[in-house]
């Protein structure tokens, strides 16, 4: 295709920069037009064009404003108002799904046909017309945009606890009225967006908005046509409206365009429904969330090939049917109500000559019924001004001055107003009609004078009735009575008139429940607006404190020093948990939000600092393939792993992959591999967590106290609990992971296939006493066997010294006399003694079983000394002897107060 006559579609949901991109499309060429949905979203468009190349170069026109400069290089125009044949190299429709709207479709789809730039075309809208577009312009490229955020739907809130910097959207004039004084007692007021506002008051209204005077904002459908405003959530009052002819559900396509509002940029947003609005049906809700609708299959079109000779063949023309499968003749619009009804006067036929008469009567049907009167007498308003233009050729001064000066009224209440407006627009409209009126500058500046003052004198009153200025000046304060005092003290009493009537930890607010129901409300709104204030000076210094004044508990929660702020939640990646904030609504987004963020500061400063050994194994991008798998493993299982879960990956690692995994501070057990530096208490307490929001688990286990180097075990823990507690489970106790290892070193010394006995070492490390570590062997995969012996004392040095001495002096005696023989001493004692019978101790012999849990433990490595020798009988005496040097005493374990207190034992023996 010719790049110089390209045509694109820039399709996707709401959000995504479709406008802004074709604005910087558009300023790339010398000359351009673009058509928008809205008067009030042209305004925003022109205003933005203005600020970047000025008022010389480019133009306004919508139906009741028109300005165009002599430079005039760019177009800034209503659809209905683009003006044809410019000839400019750039042209762009927004919203070219409104193709299928039922009033206005037909214009829409004509742009489609037929508007074309001389260089570049853009169609922007949403991707049902994918189908339409490709088969009506076979020319047109595609060019998918995603949302640049996410929405999502949040259910039902009522109007009292919907979040700040909230649109509600009502489809009724009164229905908006009604919401927004709600909002006016419950929040302190809100602004109001409708279609039939005309720009100036509602700029007004959306400035309120926007720099914070109000936290709501009350609208029709009119904000979900490229309105850019800052809203995190849309909220639906109702989900049916009168579409001028009836009643009807909107379709989900138009409740995501409206919905689409809540977000901006990179900033997610949600919607949801209030009031009496049932809840969305969950295919609704899931179609706008995914932005997936069901394409677009007939559009509105109407005959543009009209013929003048009478008005029985303009009719005919407009009525033309379509034999295009992807057209629908449009619906009859009021333009052709009107020229049906006018055809048939009598005074409008006896002005009727040739086909120029036939197109002007054509161009009054045309004026669009702003004023929402009854068909007959916006009828009788346009046979008025036909008649005026085919006797005088232009609308008289005189008459078209009545008719202004009549609604140049600024006094009234809302609707006097609104109805001024409306009639005012009419004769706007009037006026930048070419050749209608005389002095066409002057009453386009006489209009547009008289609907600046209405539009002023509107917002006045929308304020007055739907703004409390006494709260508005506080953001999200509620209104308050003048004659309460409140205040918060150090201790976060809050106290009214000196009563006490809540309490304030953190950032939620606890009433007291002795008020009484009438009370309650006259109290609550009275805390509330004292906390307001506090609440922000409150999360400015909760944002500004150090992470030393905040923990969180082993169950997830996130404390500031003695109060509940947060909790910990799992998020997409198990190290990278999120957190959700404990804040009251009426504190304020900007308050949920910083407490928010401090502490999603806070845990992930927390999991770098001590998981930062495993953070830089998942980040290590020079490892082997095999290495990073294994590294993977071992992140998953937050650096404890029993080793049988992993001993295929273990197998298939080579010497310089270990040697790799070594550096990374990793060592591979017997029994576990693991990182000896995440055994510590507090990256224990914090693995805990982290693996309970993971396995969303209802209760999460708690660590285990310091310095134990054996626990009980727990029947009902969640499997797992105990690796990850960095204990191993065996028999009735489990065993801290790096002692199971330095135990397992022991072990590999001694001859599991003949049998061995435990020594004072093994009870030492464990803290065990012997039946204790006999079950804790079984545990791992021993066979123990009891057996009884006679128990050898050693006798006191005192008496081997005195024994000896007797010897020494006996050899003297044995030269000075002959040997005499000598019966041997008894005394009672010594009888007794001989009488007693030997102590028997209790001794196990342990033997490998062979027993895997799981395939991954493996037998002790250790060679046999010697002939094996089967089991062993009891022997007398209490040591064993080996044919090897005597082993080193080992240091004590600091970390392990059973060692010590054992070898304390020893050395008194």
């Amino acid at each position: 295709m010719d790049n110089s006559q390209r045509i694109t579609a820039v399709l996707g949901p709401t959000n995504t920069g479709k406008t802004h991109y074709a604005i910087e499309r558009m300023l790339a060429h010398r000359s351009g037009i673009i058509g928008l949905p809205l008067r009030l979203l042209a305004r925003e468009v022109y205003d933005k064009i203005v600020a970047i190349r000025g008022a010389n170069v480019v133009a306004l026109l919508t139906g009741e404003e028109r300005i165009v400069p002599p430079r005039t290089q760019f177009w800034v125009c209503t659809v209905e108002a683009m003006p044809e044949g410019l000839g400019a190299e750039f042209l762009a429709i927004d919203e070219i799904q409104l193709c299928a709207d039922p009033e206005r479709g037909h214009v829409f789809t004509d742009r489609l046909l037929h508007a074309r730039g001389t260089f570049e075309t853009l169609f922007l809208g949403a991707d049902t017309m994918r189908s339409a577009i490709a088969e009506l312009v076979p020319k047109a490229q595609f060019v998918r945009r995603e949302r640049l955020s996410e929405l999502v739907y949040a259910g039902s809130k009522k109007i009292s606890r919907m979040p700040g910097r909230s649109a509600i959207v009502g489809f009724s004039v009164d229905n908006v009225y009604a919401i927004a004084e709600l909002l006016r007692r419950q929040k302190g007021g809100a602004a109001v967006v409708m279609g039939a506002l005309s720009p100036r008051t509602r700029n007004a209204q959306v400035e309120m908005y926007q720099n914070g005077d109000v936290d709501y904002l009350v609208a029709t459908d009119a904000i979900g046509m490229g309105l850019n405003l800052d809203i995190n959530h849309v909220a639906f009052s109702a989900l049916s409206k009168f579409d001028g002819r009836r009643m009807r559900y909107l379709q989900p396509n138009e409740l995501a365009q409206i919905a689409g509002r809540a977000g901006r940029y990179m900033r997610h947003g949600s919607f949801g429904v209030t009031g009496e609005a049932p809840l969305l049906e969950d295919g609704v809700a899931d179609a706008i969330v995914n932005h997936r609708f069901a394409p677009v299959k007939k559009l509105q079109w109407r005959n543009t090939e009209l013929e003048f000779g009478n008005t029985t063949r303009l009719i005919s023309a407009l009525e033309s049917p379509t034999d295009d499968d992807w057209l629908t003749r449009v619906r009859e619009a009021d333009d052709l109500m009107a020229l049906k009804t006018l055809s048939m006067r009598d005074e409008i036929t006896a002005h009727l000559g040739g086909p120029q008469d036939v197109k002007r009567l054509w161009d009054v049907c045309r004026v669009p019924d702003f004023r929402g009167i009854s068909h007959a007498e916006h009828a009788a308003l346009l046979e008025q001004i036909f008649v005026y233009l085919q006797r005088y050729n232009r609308i008289p001064d005189d008459w078209l001055a009545r008719q202004v000066k009549r609604v140049d009224r600024p006094d009234g209440d809302i609707d006097a107003l609104s109805k001024r407006l409306a009639f005012i627009r009419t004769w706007t409209y009037i006026a930048q009609r070419k050749s209608w009126v005389d002095d066409e500058t002057h009453w386009r500046g006489r209009t547009r004078a008289v609907e600046d003052r209405l539009s002023d004198a509107l917002h006045a009153r929308l304020t007055q009735r739907f703004v409390d200025r006494r709260t508005s000046v506080l953001l999200r304060r509620l209104k308050q009575k003048e004659s309460l005092v409140a205040d918060v003290n150090d201790k976060g009493e809050v106290t009214v008139e000196g009563e006490l009537i809540g309490r304030l930890e953190g950032f939620r607010f606890t009433q007291d429940k002795t008020a009484n129901a009438d009370e309650a409300k006259t109290v609550r709104a009275a805390s509330v607006a004292a906390l307001a204030p506090h609440f922000h000076l409150l999360a400015d210094r909760f944002y500004n404190a150090p992470d030393t004044e905040m923990d969180f508990t082993e169950q997830g929660g996130l404390m500031w020093g003695n109060s509940a702020v947060g909790k910990l939640v799992a998020g997409d990646d198990a190290l990278k948990p999120q957190v959700v904030a404990f804040v009251d609504d009426e504190a304020g987004a900007d308050v949920m939000t910083k407490v928010q963020r401090r502490l999603q500061h806070f845990i992930d400063r927390k999991v770098a600092t001590l998981f930062e050994p495993l953070l830089a194994l998942s980040n290590d991008e020079t490892l082997t393939p095999m290495a990073r798998g294994f590294a993977f493993r071992m992140v998953e299982g937050f650096g404890v792993v029993p080793r049988a879960s992993v001993v295929a990956e273990v197998k298939d690692l080579d010497q310089d992959a270990r040697a790799t995994l070594r550096k990374h501070g990793i060592r591979f057990g017997q029994f576990t591999i693991f990182m000896p530096i995440l055994l510590k208490p507090a990256a224990t307490r914090l693995r805990l967590v982290l693996w309970s929001l993971a396995g969303k688990l209802d209760e999460f286990p708690e660590s285990p106290p310091p310095g134990l180097v054996t626990i009980p075990t727990e029947k009902d823990a969640p499997m797992g609990w105990d690796t990850m507690s960095g204990y191993r489970a065996a028999g009735l106790r489990a065993i801290r992971i790096d002692m199971l290892e330095r135990l397992a070193d022991m072990l590999r010394t001694e001859n599991s296939r003949s049998g061995f006995e435990a020594n004072p070492d093994m009870l030492s490390i464990t803290g065990m006493t012997l039946e204790q570590f006999a079950d804790l062997m079984q545990g791992l995969g021993y066979k123990g066997e009891k057996g009884e012996r006679v128990k050898v004392k050693a006798a006191p040095v005192a008496e081997v010294k005195a024994e000896e001495a007797k010897v020494e002096e006996a050899k003297t005696e044995e030269v000075e006399k002959p040997e005499v023989a000598a019966a041997p001493e008894t005394t009672p004692e010594t009888e007794a003694k001989a009488e007693e019978p030997p102590e028997q101790e209790v001794f196990y012999t342990f033997t490998w079983v062979n027993v895997r849990k799981g395939g991954g433990d493996r037998k002790p490595q250790g060679k046999p000394r010697g002939k094996p020798q089967g089991k062993r009988p009891p022997r007398d005496g209490a040591k064993t002897y080996q044919a090897r040097p005597a082993k080193k005493e080992k240091p004590i374990d600091p970390d392990n107060p059973f060692a010590a207190a054992l070898m304390g034992l020893k050395d008194k023996g």
